[in-house]
């Protein structure tokens, strides 16, 4: 992959996706109750015990994604993992977003200083929405995917062929 003003676009972009994914665990794992009310607000067919386990399972998987991501340790199946996890996260938002449900997706807990009364509340609830939540995991498994095809084949997954 070719650099940009010294950057390497996949490098960069594992980057990014490694950040959120470990933002986004970490604003859950320290209040998993309010991360369970989140998921639940969702209204979605499913059982109590799967919804809980799912609260419970989330975060560490969203974690170890990205640090494996940023440590580089399995990308490609970090990388497989983050395509399922953006995957599921898109079709939850999406049909909350189609349903009209008025919900915060759970995803960050966003805390802005430089923001102050009513701004602060519209700027927070614009990115908790489920629409703006369901682009922006839309656009999160589509740049997942693209690393997953651009990736360099594993150099461990084969031994070098001997030279002759």
């Amino acid at each position: 992959m070719k650099t940009v003003f010294g950057l390497n676009l996949k490098a960069t972009l594992r980057w990014i996706i490694a950040l959120l994914l470990l933002l986004a665990a970490a604003s859950k794992l320290p209040n998993l109750q309010d991360f369970y009310v989140s998921v639940t607000a969702y209204q979605m067919p499913l059982p109590d015990a799967f919804l809980r386990a799912l609260v419970i399972t989330l975060p560490w998987l969203e974690l170890l994604c990205g640090l494996m991501l940023l440590a580089e340790f399995r990308v490609e199946a970090a990388l497989v993992w983050a395509m399922i996890l953006f995957g599921l996260f898109a079709v939850a938002t999406g049909q909350a977003w189609v349903r009209g449900l008025e919900i915060g997706c759970g995803c960050f807990h966003l805390d802005l200083p430089f923001l102050e009364g009513e701004a602060k509340a519209s700027f927070a609830k614009f990115m908790e929405s489920p629409a703006f939540a369901f682009c922006r995991a839309l656009l999160l498994l589509a740049a997942t995917i693209w690393l997953f095809r651009a990736r360099t084949p594993a150099t461990d997954a084969s031994p070098p062929s001997p030279p002759e």
